[in-house]
């Protein structure tokens, strides 16, 4: 039986230090329409309601900014992901801002929380901060300490005020009372811009990162393989793919924090084809495409989108 794809449209940016991830998946659209793609015509969709107006707000959670929306927001994308699993649609989330895939993550939980979920995060980002060690205060840097349940007092160099400690806390019990993932089941790819405290905390976990570097001295393949080994058992797997794991240099820079020596397109296709040819992809999401930001028109989602319809063409094929 083929797998029916339902894309989710996620325009929130409130999680990011940079407003203009919201218009990402407009700017893929326009990609779409530039390359005479019907892609956008081929699937059904369902648009997340967001709140994006409280950037305007005054902010009272400084060491971890909009907290209260964007535990609203990740909750409304953990019951539309929810929702759509149960109706038996495979989604594609598009997204503004990193913090959504907490809320991508908890629908699945939600969905099979008996079931293990094996997580690659192709990111330049280890996106492991939490209000207690965050430099920025910005959420889109804390979504796989929500998901695994961390907090790194070790590492604390922040006083969080108790409302901040509550909204905290409801994020982390987002679908599930409990952790989503487990850290062994936490794969990253491309991640090179870390602070010390995300460092400590992949080092105390062992969670394993395959660097540009070693993609390319390894083989990519290679290394895919060696990820979905460590993966085996787990049930299923979710993708979520950030734009700035891509080469800003090679790319361009139309994303909220953009950093050299990245992958290229190319090298995120076959990565992500490979591990779709697993059959345990449950999920992928795309995310943090800032058009607003792009010195070259909008480079960064056209290449994105180009991604988007490469590993779609893959996901669709036909079960075995």
């Amino acid at each position: 039986m083929d797998r029916v794809v339902k894309l989710i449209k996620n325009r929130s940016d409130i999680g990011g230090g940079t407003r203009g991830s919201d218009l990402g998946v407009d700017a893929l659209e326009v990609a779409a329409i530039n390359r005479g793609s019907e892609y956008f015509n081929q699937f059904t969709f369902e648009d997340v309601k967001t709140h994006n107006e409280s950037i305007y707000d005054k902010n009272r959670n400084t060491f971890a900014k909009r907290i209260e929306f964007v535990l609203e927001q990740c909750t409304r994308v953990s019951f539309t992901i929810k929702r759509t699993l149960e109706a038996d649609f495979l989604p594609i989330v598009l997204s503004g801002d990193h913090s959504s895939a907490l809320g991508t993550i908890s629908g699945i939980k939600a969905v099979y929380p008996h079931k293990t979920l094996g997580v690659i995060w192709i990111d330049a980002h280890a996106d492991l901060h939490s209000p207690y060690t965050s430099p920025s205060g910005n959420i889109h840097g804390m979504p796989l300490a929500a998901a695994l349940a961390l907090d790194n007092l070790k590492c604390q160099i922040n006083e969080v005020i108790p409302e901040t400690q509550q909204h905290w806390e409801e994020m982390k019990h987002i679908g599930i009372e409990a952790a989503k993932i487990d850290p062994e089941h936490l794969i990253y790819f491309g991640v090179r811009d870390t602070e010390e405290a995300e460092d400590q905390q992949i080092a105390e976990l062992g969670i394993k990162n395959f660097s540009v570097e070693e993609v390319r001295y390894k083989g990519l393949e290679i290394c895919v393989e060696k990820a979905l080994t460590q993966l085996a058992n787990c049930d299923m797997i979710y993708i979520s793919f950030d734009v700035d794991s891509l080469d800003c240099d090679l790319i361009s820079n139309g994303t909220g924090t953009p950093v050299s020596k990245g992958f290229d397109q190319y090298e995120v296709i076959a990565m992500i084809n490979q591990i779709i040819m697993s059959r345990k992809v449950i999920c992928i999401e795309f995310c943090e495409i800032n058009p607003l930001v792009d010195t070259k028109g909008n480079k960064m989602a056209e290449t994105a989108f180009e991604v988007l319809e490469q590993i779609t063409s893959t996901l669709v094929l036909p079960m075995e």
